[in-house]
């Protein structure tokens, strides 16, 4: 490599580094702004045939604030107000807890206080939120901007996409084949994980919920929301959040509804995996489990919420690259001779 070519090559990682710090605050939003963008963008280009991009682009991030934000506050302020109530101490009337405390004591010998051990622990909570006021508000605040800012992203990634994707083709220097293989490796890659794994997870996730809801189990959004979580993490799901519901019936002496939730929840709640993910699978790419796992757990790690989406896309999206590379290592020593 020549002294020109290193320096540019230095410029560049040194922009880039500092474009990686400039984005780093806002993360989360950026990538989040990201996916919902890939997913509405072949609605985009359908779109854009009928009106002007940038009609097409507004529209479709008017859909993304009604369609996904909207709904998604509305969930997320329910599954809130179920959380204080777990750790801020429990409404007798709809957690009968003198009588879960009674039936434990019978099983196990031991009287036990779980209103005042779950109290106290809200209580210690609530404490070290007050006691960092300043952290919450700045916290409200970055919320405010990362949102306003992913619109802006959702807008401008639909309406110039398919400029931004040309010039990655013209920018990266491979030749024309391999750059059409590698974009499509990546993008049925990515719509396997965003079907696969995040759409199964959340149809698994509701409709466990739905048991939950119709056995009044209290709390049954909290938990739903728990349970579309941890069903996108294989050899897991949903198994731990059910069952400790079926066990909670029967201790408060409600077999019928527990058995009821049993065998709905192995039953229908089974189905849907049975039959969701293999279709998945088979429509767009097999991901080991390990790697979905890994991906999960680690992406969580490194990026937060978002990384229980990205983390399998990342991964799937090397096993993409390797796939070809090796369909084109040959091609590609054969041009630089």
């Amino acid at each position: 490599m020549n002294r020109s070519k290193g320096s540019l090559l230095g410029l560049v990682a040194v922009l880039g580094f500092l474009s990686l710090l400039i984005a780093l605050p806002f993360i989360q939003y950026l990538l989040g702004a990201v996916l919902v963008a890939f997913v509405l963008f072949p609605l985009h280009r359908r779109l854009e045939t009928v009106v002007p991009s940038a009609v097409a682009a507004f529209a479709l991030t008017v859909l993304a604030v009604v369609g996904f934000l909207a709904p998604f506050a509305l969930i997320f302020a329910t599954v809130a107000d179920d959380a204080r109530r777990i750790f801020g101490g429990f409404d007798a009337g709809a957690v009968p807890l003198t009588e879960l405390e009674a039936r434990i004591a019978s099983v196990t010998g031991r009287e036990v206080d779980l209103a005042g051990a779950i109290g106290a622990s809200g209580q210690d909570v609530a404490r070290a939120l007050f006691s960092r006021s300043t952290e919450a508000l700045g916290t409200i605040t970055t919320f405010v901007i990362g949102v306003a800012l992913a619109l802006f992203v959702v807008y401008y990634l639909l309406k110039d996409g398919a400029a931004f994707v040309d010039w990655l083709h013209r920018t990266v220097p491979l030749p024309e084949p391999i750059r059409r293989d590698l974009e499509s490796e990546l993008v049925a890659m990515t719509w396997a994980v965003l079907f696969g794994h995040v759409f199964v997870a959340l149809v698994q996730g509701v409709v466990a919920g739905l048991g939950l809801f119709a056995t009044g189990v209290p709390n049954a959004a909290f938990w739903t929301a728990v349970m579309v979580v941890l069903a996108m993490v294989p050899l897991i799901g949903a198994i731990p959040v059910w069952g400790g519901a079926v066990v909670y019936l029967l201790l408060v002496e409600r077999p019928v509804p527990a058995l009821a939730l049993f065998v709905y929840s192995v039953v229908v709640v089974g189905l849907t995996d049975d039959y969701l993910r293999p279709l998945a699978v088979d429509r767009y790419a097999r991901l080991n489990p390990a790697v979905i796992l890994v991906g999960v757990l680690g992406g969580a790690y490194a990026f937060g919420i978002m990384g229980l989406f990205f983390g399998p896309v990342v991964l799937g999206g090397l096993k993409a690259v390797l796939t070809v590379v090796s369909e084109h290592w040959t091609e590609l020593e054969a041009a630089e001779r």
